[in-house]
């Protein structure tokens, strides 16, 4: 998730927040925003008309704070944590729509305690749900093997071998605890960013986080669990903020919605299954007024579909993109 600036006395507004109950009104029946967050995609669908929705999180800070602001919407609110890959037994029954807002949120960017952020100094955890092992726990534990891996597939890190060398180096001098030195060692492996360039320590995040939360096994099941849970018409939303995420979501779409075909010419034909999902449109970036406004949106994807009456069933899961790690030992379930 990446949300605009915000101060206590104004609201948060999700990226793609317009575009998305634009694309998916009107807006009616019962939805889960799989992704809370700070809820601001739950009082936008209230806001638009929906008679009730369901928001699930794994971050109990989520729950925390909308009991600071869903009064006012009664019975048609209701939080739950949890992880939104089982969003359809969560949801406690058929849904009209799903709204997924993937990554990381700014609440959790910007609190240090969190160890999200490359961007001030705070303990190295980066869980979601705030249990499990952290990301001081992989980088203090794997193999130099299993941080290339993890650096190259998740981050797209070219400098991957380098930094996972540097990395097994300096926990041999002492362990490596806090985000300002994990930055401080991935940073001299790299060049100095240039102006308008991202910070060199930023995939390397990106990469460390998703493995520690297993992000990608939890957006195809949640992507599962959202065709299991909708009802013929229903719509599903989902907001991606890398290029992976967005890989992974388009190719499942295209998948549910017949568009792979048959592949190869020299494989058995495979039966020919009914479409699961209609694409909606095209992928959605954000407008110049929005970029303006929030800079994290930069990279921000909407892909909105609508669920058809043929009975939801197993994906091929790999023809989704999906990166080629290993299941790291501790790593989020």
């Amino acid at each position: 998730m990446a949300a605009a600036a915000m101060t206590s006395d104004t609201p948060h507004i999700p990226v793609l927040l317009g575009p998305l109950l634009a694309a998916v009104a009107p807006v009616s029946g019962h939805w889960v925003d799989g992704t809370l967050g700070a809820g601001g995609y739950a009082r936008g669908l209230l806001d638009a008309g929906a008679d009730r929705v369901t928001g699930i999180d794994r971050d109990p800070l989520a729950l925390e704070m909308a009991a600071d602001w869903a009064a006012p919407f009664g019975e048609r609110f209701e939080a739950i944590r949890g992880n939104f890959a089982e969003l359809d037994r969560l949801a406690g029954g058929p849904v009209d729509g799903v709204v997924l807002d993937l990554g990381v949120s700014s609440m959790q960017l910007d609190d240090r305690a969190r160890g999200f952020s490359f961007l001030g100094d705070g303990p190295l955890d980066m869980r979601m749900g705030q249990a499990g092992p952290s990301a001081a726990d992989l980088v203090n534990s794997a193999s130099e093997q299993e941080l290339a891996d993890i650096l190259y597939q998740y981050g797209e890190e070219r400098a991957s071998r380098r930094i996972a060398r540097s990395i097994l180096a300096a926990r041999a001098e002492a362990p490596i605890a806090t985000t300002a030195r994990l930055t401080e060692i991935v940073a001299s492996c790299l060049p100095r960013a240039k102006p308008g360039q991202s910070h060199p320590a930023t995939r390397s995040f990106q990469a460390i986080r998703i493995a520690v939360n297993d992000e990608f096994a939890a957006l195809v099941a949640g992507l599962e669990a959202a065709e299991r849970a909708l009802t013929p018409g229903g719509r599903l939303a989902v907001v991606t903020f890398h290029s992976l995420e967005d890989r992974v979501v388009k190719r499942f779409l295209q998948a549910r919605s017949g568009g792979f075909g048959r592949g190869s010419r020299h494989a058995p034909d495979a039966p020919e299954e009914a479409p699961r999902f209609a694409l909606m449109g095209k992928a959605i970036g954000a407008a110049p007024a929005e970029l303006a406004a929030n800079p994290r949106a930069r990279s921000a994807r909407l892909r909105v579909a609508r669920r058809t009456d043929a009975p939801a069933g197993p994906v091929d899961r790999t023809r989704l993109g999906l990166p080629k790690v290993k299941q790291i030992r501790g790593s989020a379930p």
